[in-house]
C-alpha cells in the first residue's frame, strides 16, 4: 500500500518531498485522528492511484495517550528497538492491503497455524482492521518469527478506496506524460541479514513465495528476492541479502543494520528527471549501467538531502 518512513516530523518530511523530488501532496492526504496520536502523509509520485496505486508515506507517532490503541505505543517501541534507535531508515511496518476475502483467509490461516499477530479495536476514526504481525494483545512486542524480520501490517483494500480501474488488466498507463514525469513506486527494498531464512519463514507460514527465481546480483553486490503482488503495477518488495561487505548494500548493512533500504520511482524521461532535480537544488548520483534495473541508468539521490531516505529513480 505505501511505502513509509517513520520519523519526527512527518509534516516538514511531506514538504520536503514534494520539494525536492516533486512528489504530489495535498491536505486531504494528511491523517491525523484525536484518538489515535498519529500523523501520516500519503503523497503520491502520480495523482492517479489507478495508475500508482502505491503511496510515500512521512509518519510519526506521537507521545501521547492512544485510546484508539493503547497496545501500540509498546509495539512501536519495540519495533524502533529491533530495527536500531540510530537507524536512518526505519518502519513502523510494511503495509500490505488484501483486497475481498483474503484479509479474512489470511486471518484464518494465522489463527490454524498459532502464529502471532494483533489486531488493533476498530474506532470510530478506523472503522476497519488493522493487523500486525509478529505481536499478541498480550505481548505486544514485536518478534520477527512470524515474518522473518519483515515488520508486516496487513489491512483491507476496501477502506482505501481504490479506484476501479486500479484493477484493469492491462494496467492503467498514464495519459499525456511530460518528460520527467513520474509513473509509480515500482519497488521497496529491504535488506535482510539471511534471505533464505526470511524467505523460508514467509513460505511456512503465509505461504508467500517470490515472483522469480532468487536473483544474484554481482556488481549489486546481493541478492534480492522479489515479492509481488496481485495488482502488478504496485511496488514489489525487494529482500536483498549483501554478499560482500564493500557494495552498497553491504556497507549499509554493516553501518546500520537490516531494515527497509531503497525506494525505486519509475519516470518518463530519465535524463528529464535528472535536470528537474538539478532545478530542485537536489543533489543525486547518475549511474551509467545499473544491474540492479536490468544494466539501465538509475539516479540515485543523496540521502543526506531528504533526511537520510534513499530515493532512486528508473526509466519507466
Amino acid at each position: 500500500m505505501s511505502a513509509d518512513m517513520m520519523l519526527s516530523d512527518p509534516d516538514g518530511m511531506a514538504q520536503l518531498l514534494v520539494t525536492k523530488l516533486g512528489l504530489h501532496g495535498h491536505p486531504n492526504w494528511r491523517q491525523a485522528f484525536d484518538g489515535h496520536p498519529y500523523i501520516a502523509h500519503f503523497l503520491r509520485v502520480h495523482k492517479s492511484l489507478a495508475v500508482a496505486p502505491t503511496r510515500i508515506e512521512p509518519q510519526c507517532h506521537l507521545d501521547q495517550p492512544n485510546p484508539g490503541d493503547p497496545m501500540f505505543h509498546d509495539f512501536l517501541e519495540s519495533l524502533k528497538a529491533y530495527q536500531g534507535a540510530h537507524r536512518p531508515m526505519v518502519t513502523h511496518s510494511i503495509v500490505l492491503a488484501a483486497r475481498g476475502d483474503k484479509f479474512d483467509l489470511l486471518v484464518e490461516k494465522l489463527m490454524r497455524r498459532r502464529l502471532r499477530f494483533r489486531m488493533a479495536q476498530r474506532t470510530p476514526d478506523m472503522p476497519f482492521d488493522r493487523l500486525w504481525l509478529g505481536a499478541t494483545p498480550e505481548d505486544p512486542r514485536y518478534h520477527p518469527s512470524v515474518d522473518g524480520g519483515l515488520c508486516i501490517e496487513v489491512m483491507p483494500l476496501e477502506p482505501l478506496q481504490m479506484p476501479a480501474d486500479t484493477f484493469s488488466v492491462p494496467p492503467p498507463e498514464p495519459r499525456d506524460p511530460k518528460p520527467g514525469d513520474m509513473v509509480r513506486v515500482t519497488s521497496r527494498g529491504y535488506i535482510v541479514r539471511n534471505l533464505d531464512e526470511t524467505l523460508r519463514t514467509v513460505s511456512a507460514n503465509l505461504d508467500w513465495e517470490p515472483g522469480s527465481p532468487v536473483e544474484s546480483l554481482d556488481k549489486e553486490g546481493y541478492r534480492r528476492a522479489r515479492m509481488e503482488f496481485t495488482v502488478p503495477h504496485s511496488a514489489s518488495l525487494d529482500v536483498i541479502e549483501a554478499t560482500r561487505w564493500n557494495g552498497d548494500a553491504g556497507v549499509y548493512l554493516n553501518s546500520w543494520g537490516p531494515g527497509p533500504y531503497y525506494i525505486r520511482i519509475a519516470v518518463n524521461g530519465l535524463q528529464a528527471k535528472a535536470e528537474d532535480l538539478k532545478a530542485r537544488g537536489t543533489r543525486f548520483t547518475w549511474i551509467d549501467e545499473c544491474e540492479a534495473v536490468g544494466g539501465k541508468p538509475l539516479i540515485r539521490v543523496d540521502p543526506a538531502d531528504l533526511r537520510g531516505q534513499l530515493f532512486e529513480f528508473e526509466e519507466y
